[in-house]
């Protein structure tokens, strides 16, 4: 009796010692508020699908999933707040893809480094970010655009430095030895102002986020940079259909759903779930249809497979372009 209750004893010392960290990582999850950090202000696509496809995980899980906008340093500064936070499960990063690949090769510091200190859990695509110029400038497509850039002093906007935006106005400029400026801004929604206020003869970016400007006539679009067209402006040409064939000229990314690294994979891998079923819920949905989002976000394991492929393509992009990290 006695050997049989010291058997048992160290059995059972043995398993509190194993059972913590099985409990941590199979513990009900989520049970205290969720905080999403967006690195971009409030208005533009990353903030918008981040807001509806959290609504969903707050009306599915019951609790409440908190917005919090850190821009600032074309990224930098939100994702390195979330790479420092807790890996429990409650603190994620929403944010482009050009923070965990194009900024490493345009900072010299950035604060975080996106490999070790991240996990992504789900990738949403961003659409089709069209190329549109002020109602000033008098170019109906992207040739007309390059010839007037050779002649004419342009401003070109990009929501944060390494943005799609940026490397496809850098490729025009190396290309075909234009000297527009691009102007960088700490997210759309400033862009698109002074876009408005006739500052800029060019941006990129979401349909969604330019609609109002587009409504008024304030801006023409010229181009889909991609491989298809926008839904949204299904009579835009894309930029291969124009002729321009080069790869930086088909953008490629998508808004990444990210964790600090230590996050534990069961709840990696629920989240990845509830923000993938996010895009069939009413406020996904919706969302998505206003920005004219078709595809289904990726998962966790597709999204990091995906993730290694835009390292591999877009990085060396960035270098030969010859853009001075800052």
């Amino acid at each position: 009796m006695t050997t049989t209750r010291r058997t048992l004893l160290r059995a059972t010392a043995g398993f509190a010692v194993a059972s913590p960290a099985i409990l941590r990582a199979q513990a009900a999850w989520p049970t205290k508020p969720i905080t999403i950090v967006v690195n971009f202000p409030a208005g533009g696509l990353t903030d918008g699908i981040a807001r509806a496809f959290g609504q969903h995980v707050q009306q599915t899980t019951g609790q409440q999933v908190m917005i919090d906008n850190k821009p600032g340093a074309s990224g930098n500064i939100g994702a390195a707040l979330v790479a420092r936070a807790p890996a429990d499960g409650y603190t994620f990063l929403h944010s482009v893809s050009s923070t965990l690949v194009q900024n490493r090769v345009m900072f010299k510091t950035l604060g975080f480094d996106p490999d070790k200190d991240f996990t992504i859990v789900s990738g949403t695509s961003s659409g089709v970010l069209p190329v549109v110029v002020h109602k000033s400038v008098p170019v109906a497509n992207l040739k007309e655009f390059v010839d007037y850039a050779k002649k004419n002093k342009v401003n070109f906007g990009s929501w944060a430095l390494g943005s799609s935006a940026h490397v496809f106005a850098q490729g025009l400029n190396q290309k075909y030895g234009l000297d527009m400026e691009v102007v960088t801004y700490k997210g759309e929604a400033p862009m698109w102002q002074d876009m408005g206020a006739g500052q800029l003869q060019a941006a990129m970016g979401s349909p969604q986020a330019f609609n109002a400007l587009l409504i008024k006539g304030e801006i023409k679009p010229i181009a889909a940079p991609s491989r298809v067209r926008a839904g949204k402006l299904p009579d835009v040409p894309t930029s291969i259909e124009q002729g321009f064939t080069d790869d930086a000229f088909v953008v490629r990314g998508w808004l990444a759903l990210a964790a600090p690294a230590a996050t534990p994979k069961p709840i990696v891998q629920k989240m990845s779930d509830l923000w993938v079923a996010a895009a069939d819920s009413e406020p996904g949905r919706k969302m998505m249809e206003s920005f004219g989002l078709t595809e289904k976000p990726l998962n966790h394991e597709e999204v990091m497979k995906d993730y290694e492929v835009l390292k591999a393509t877009v990085i060396p992009r960035i270098v030969a372009l010859g853009i001075t990290p800052e």
